[in-house]
């Protein structure tokens, strides 16, 4: 029977990645379309306790890859142990969430296996050996059907196109012990961007602001702590070092899809629309009428943002 193998991401603190969960319902429906049996893959320094919460999520196998040189998630590290377990096992497809770890990991583990490659993958068709993966193109502007024609084939999901995965049931857990290959690389430090704020890719709410902050995001954290929101920012804004890049949202960013999402002082190029129209509830506020954002806005506000987010904060106060 094929075999459709899902990374499951760790967190720094141990934890198993929730985009993971995602990316395992991508999986289940993936070997539902290919008539193949649904395993993961937990590589860390003890993987054992998040495999063991793996399991749960309707996989039928999670491989338990524990070994010291995978503490720290290096790409380098992590590649060659998912191209050795998935030639083991034969899998038929290799996928993972597209969070910086995946997209970092996953083309060196398609390199590895002499494997086509899809990326950002939105959705799956067909069915047994014709199972083909949806992907967007020209900034989403284009949903192409792609068909991989090697025999092992290797994707990432977009997380936000998938819902997290619910606990179906019990799998088996097999451990495993990767070979330490002589990396190319060293761990030095990890320096975490420690916030209050729920994370920028998870969060149900999300704020963001453009070059109509003129770099002053006092307004956009403001209304995004009254909400209990995410910061988000547009490529404008961390490429003139206002913000740093891990708050950019887009096809170069982040892609979010919040139940809420709020852009101010955002003109809405296609590069942002990228990462967060498939957002449920879209708020846009600028000052100019004919910008793109509010093309694809359920709510529009021909307004200085500087003027309407202190409104919006004394409206919410109110109503709470």
């Amino acid at each position: 029977m094929p075999i459709v193998l899902i990374v499951a991401e760790t967190q720094p603190d141990g934890g198993l990645r929730k985009a993971s969960l995602n990316a395992l319902t991508a999986g289940a429906q993936l070997a539902k379309a290919a008539g193949a049996e649904l395993h993961a893959v937990v590589l860390a320094k003890d993987a054992g306790a998040v495999a063991a919460q793996v399991k749960d999520y309707g996989v039928k196998v999670v491989h338990a890859g524990s070994a010291a040189h995978l503490e720290h998630g290096l790409a380098e590290a992590l590649a060659p142990a998912i191209a050795d377990l998935a030639a083991s096992i034969k899998a038929d497809w290799v996928g993972a969430a597209a969070t910086a770890q995946g997209r970092d990991t996953l083309p060196r583990v398609a390199a590895r296996l002499n494997a086509a490659m899809a990326t950002d993958v939105t959705g799956f068709t067909g069915s047994g050996a014709d199972v083909a993966v949806m992907r967007p193109m020209w900034a989403g502007a284009v949903i192409a059907e792609v068909k991989l024609h090697t025999p092992v084939k290797v994707f990432t999901v977009r997380t936000t196109e998938f819902p997290a995965a619910e606990k179906s049931g019990g799998g088996e857990v097999k451990a495993f012990a990767p070979a330490a290959p002589k990396l190319p690389t060293k761990h030095v430090e990890f320096k975490e961007v420690k916030s209050a704020r729920p994370n920028l890719t998870e969060a149900k709410v999300v704020v963001s602001g453009g070059r109509g902050t003129k770099g002053d995001f006092k307004e956009i954290e403001a209304l995004a702590d009254e909400l209990n929101a995410a910061v988000g920012a547009s490529r404008a804004v961390c490429d003139a070092g206002w913000q740093p890049n891990d708050l950019q949202v887009g096809q170069t960013g982040k892609v979010v899809a919040p139940q809420l999402y709020v852009a101010a002082g955002i003109s809405g190029a296609i590069q942002h629309l990228a990462g967060m129209k498939g957002s449920k509830t879209i708020v846009a506020i600028n000052k100019d009428p004919e910008a793109p954002i509010f093309q694809v806005a359920d709510y529009g506000l021909v307004a200085d943002l500087f003027k309407a987010l202190p409104e919006l904060r004394t409206a919410i106060k109110a109503a709470k």
